[in-house]
This record gives C-alpha cells, sequence and structure tokens, in this order.
C-alpha cells in the first residue's frame, strides 16, 4: 500500500509538472500585438516576415521577435552651431517626424533606425544651412524644410523610413549680430522714407511747373491766386504781411479779362453769321 502510494503521488507529480510546462509553451507560443505594432519574426537566424496586428502562434526557443512600432515618431534635432554661406553664426534646432515604412527593413537593414535618423537628421541640417544666406534661412523657411525633407526621405528609404515633415523650429544669433541687424532694418527703414520723400517732392515739383506755365499764360488767374493767398494768411491775426504796392491794378486785370472774352463773344457771333451767310449762298 504505501509503494502504491509512493507511485500515485509520483505520477500526481509529474502529470502537474508537464501541465505547467505545457501552459509554459503555450504562452510563450501565444503572441498578441496591437493595431499600431509589427512583429518580425526570425526562426533559427533567418527572417520569416512581418506579423500582425493581433494574435498569431511561433515556435519557442526557435522563433525571435522583434516588435517594431508603426505610429509617427517625433525627433528632436539637437541644437546645432552652424556658420551660413554669408559667414554669420546660428543655433539652429528642428523637429523631425518620421513612422517605420517596412517594418523588415528596419529591423534588418539598420541596428537602430531611431538613433541613425537622429544623426542623419543633425548632419543633413547643418549642411543644408550652411549652404544658405542668412536672410533665406528667415524668408526661405519652408522651402528648406522641403529640402531637408527630401534628403532625408531619400536617404531613409532603404531603411524602410518614411519621414513625413521636417520643421526648423527656432534660430537664434549672438547678442552683436541682432544689434547689426537692428542697425541695418533701421537703415533700410530710413532709406525708403528718403525714397518716399524724394517722389513727393518730385512729384510736387512738375506740378509746380505746370502750374508755372499755367500762370504765365493766365495773369488773371496768378492775380487771383495771390488774392487766394493773402486770405488764407489773413486768417492768422498775428501775422503781419507786407506786399508790393501794385494792388490796384486788380480793376484793370479785371478790365482787360472783360474786354478779351468780349472780343471773344464777338469773333463766335461773326462766324456764326459768315457760316449762315455761306449756306445762303450755296442754296441760292
Amino acid at each position: 500500500m504505501e509503494i502504491a502510494l509512493q507511485i500515485g503521488t509520483g505520477e500526481t507529480i509529474g502529470i502537474g509538472v508537464a501541465i505547467v510546462v505545457i501552459l509554459i509553451l503555450l504562452a510563450s507560443m501565444i503572441k498578441i500585438v496591437k493595431e499600431y505594432e509589427r512583429a518580425v519574426i526570425f526562426r533559427l537566424g533567418r527572417l520569416i516576415g512581418a506579423k500582425g496586428p493581433g494574435l498569431f502562434i511561433i515556435i519557442p526557443i526557435i522563433d525571435k521577435v522583434k516588435i517594431v512600432d508603426l505610429r509617427v515618431i517625433a525627433i528632436d534635432v539637437t541644437r546645432q552651431k552652424i556658420i551660413t554661406k554669408d559667414n554669420v553664426t546660428v543655433d539652429v534646432d528642428a523637429v523631425v517626424y518620421l513612422r517605420v515604412n517596412e517594418p523588415n527593413n528596419a529591423v534588418v537593414k539598420v541596428y537602430d533606425y531611431l538613433q541613425a535618423s537622429s544623426l542623419l537628421s543633425q548632419t543633413t541640417l547643418r549642411d543644408v544651412i550652411g549652404q544658405v544666406d542668412f536672410d533665406d534661412i528667415l524668408s526661405k523657411r519652408e522651402e528648406l524644410n522641403k529640402r531637408i525633407q527630401e534628403i532625408l526621405d531619400a536617404a531613409t528609404d532603404p531603411w524602410g523610413i518614411k519621414v513625413t515633415a521636417v520643421a526648423i523650429r527656432d534660430v537664434s544669433l549672438p547678442e552683436n549680430m541682432l544689434r547689426a541687424i537692428a542697425k541695418q532694418a533701421e537703415a533700410e527703414r530710413e532709406k525708403r522714407g528718403r525714397i518716399i520723400i524724394a517722389e513727393g517732392e518730385l512729384i510736387a515739383a512738375t506740378k509746380m511747373s505746370e502750374a508755372a506755365e499755367f500762370y504765365s499764360k493766365n495773369v488773371a488767374a496768378l492775380r487771383l491766386r495771390e488774392l487766394q493767398t493773402w486770405a488764407e494768411v489773413a486768417r492768422e491775426k498775428n501775422l503781419v504781411v507786407v506786399t508790393e504796392g501794385n494792388s490796384s491794378n486788380l480793376g484793370s486785370l479785371l478790365g482787360i479779362m472783360q474786354k478779351q472774352q468780349k472780343e471773344q463773344k464777338g469773333k463766335r457771333q461773326r462766324t456764326i453769321e459768315e457760316r449762315l451767310q455761306d449756306l445762303e449762298e450755296e442754296q441760292a
């Protein structure tokens, strides 16, 4: 009875151990990956492929699994001290957005695609900024972002990486360069102001020349303009205006104007009469 009891106890323990081993094997065989993940499987060192999302089964000990995240990842490109094409030292940092497009290549063809992409982004940022002038960094930032994105996308495509966007985040300058740029901006605005004043003086001089030519042909108009100027000056009661003493000839000027108007009217009447006579002669 004791021997039978010992055999029964041993069998029970063996069955329990077998069940535990089977459960461990099943747990190691069943894998679950999320919707945004893929599992790259290696069997005896050889690439089998990527599986997921959902549940799948692997062979324990023989298969090795590498999980790859397919979501967009933001890489912070550390601040770089760069000398531009026109010898201006600037500190530039950027952000690179990328995602894994081919999980197999991201695991097989590069050791650490995140670190490799970060170092490549730093190098590309230095190369592109070093080939342009400082003014282009400020005015053509979108164009520079697209150029950096194209270079990174072409370089990381064999790794199965897709660069979706690049953004130059900040451009910093030394204090002495800030003062120099402020002086340049002030000089530029002063230049524009002087050009506007000169253009206004040119237009005013042109109009005054036309007015002088008109007044030279119409003496009475010049005299009336002079009287209007006196009336405007007279509004200021604290001014004393000294003019020439020939203001008495205003009546004579007006008489001359009336005489000229009568002569022109008579000429027009004579012209009408002559035309009427010509018509009567033609009808006759």
